[in-house]
């Protein structure tokens, strides 16, 4: 028997949702993609582990840099139609695989209800080491088991349903950032000036860096290259993995 046909993602879901480690990783990896979801008419909410409070380059103080990337992220999906932003507060660089963190995406999950999950990838990437951070590694596992089997399941985290009334959701696509399987690409050509005002709203980050739009350009002109889109094109790619 031949081996199937590889399963595409599909072209239009209601609702999604973005799980990532720190203010400003959706923004780096995958805001031109969120930009044309919800110019597609997507409900997009973005979920925010941490708030970024081991992050910045300067001597704001550590008491505020928090809520300065709090807003610097709120800002930013709103440059992309994301109005919906939910940070759950953990401790930027401590990210440990626990309960409490699967419990807590998958709550997220049952409210939001998503046909499509975005996350970070799980698996190391070693040709750029820097995407791997431990963070978002961890964020990335424990989205994936919140998806499969917790979310899912109603006998797990059985005080989401009993408690709080929530009901088991399955998520039927995950995409994962930063992969090095990565084996789908959106063009987000179009939308490079919706994206740039969405990263750029992260001064206390991204305010030093004279170059980080020809950077940035420039490793999406590759990844279009890479992943199959015509010369001069500009593309975000992803691991998509279909759950069922």
């Amino acid at each position: 028997m031949p081996p199937p046909e590889p399963r595409q993602p599909s072209q239009h879901v209601e609702r999604v949702l973005c799980v990532l480690a720190h203010p400003d990783d959706i923004d780096f990896g995958s805001s031109g993609t969120v930009a044309t979801w919800t110019a597609a008419g997507t409900e997009v909410t973005y979920l925010i582990v941490t708030d970024g409070d081991a992050g910045g380059f300067d001597d704001t103080p550590r008491d505020q840099m928090g809520p300065l990337r709090r807003a610097e992220q709120e800002a930013a999906a709103k440059a992309v139609g994301v109005s919906d932003v939910r940070f759950l507060g953990y401790p930027d660089g401590r990210l440990e695989l626990t309960l409490d963190l699967r419990r807590d995406i998958s709550r997220v999950i049952r409210q939001v209800r998503p046909q499509r999950v975005l996350t970070s990838s799980p698996e190391r990437f070693w040709e750029r080491v820097a995407a791997s951070h431990p963070d978002h590694m961890t964020v990335g596992e424990s989205t994936l088991r919140a998806v499969y089997p917790d979310a899912r399941n109603p006998f797990a985290f059985p005080e989401l349903l009993a408690e709080e009334g929530l009901e088991a959701w399955t998520v039927e696509e995950v995409w994962l950032t930063a992969s090095p399987r990565a084996d789908h690409v959106v063009d987000v050509t179009d939308v490079l000036e919706l994206k740039f005002a969405a990263l750029t709203s992260h001064v206390s980050q991204v305010g030093h860096l004279d170059d980080l739009e020809e950077f940035v350009t420039g490793w999406m002109r590759e990844t279009g290259r890479r992943l199959g889109l015509p010369e001069g094109r500009l593309g975000e790619g992803f691991h998509v993995v279909h759950t069922g």
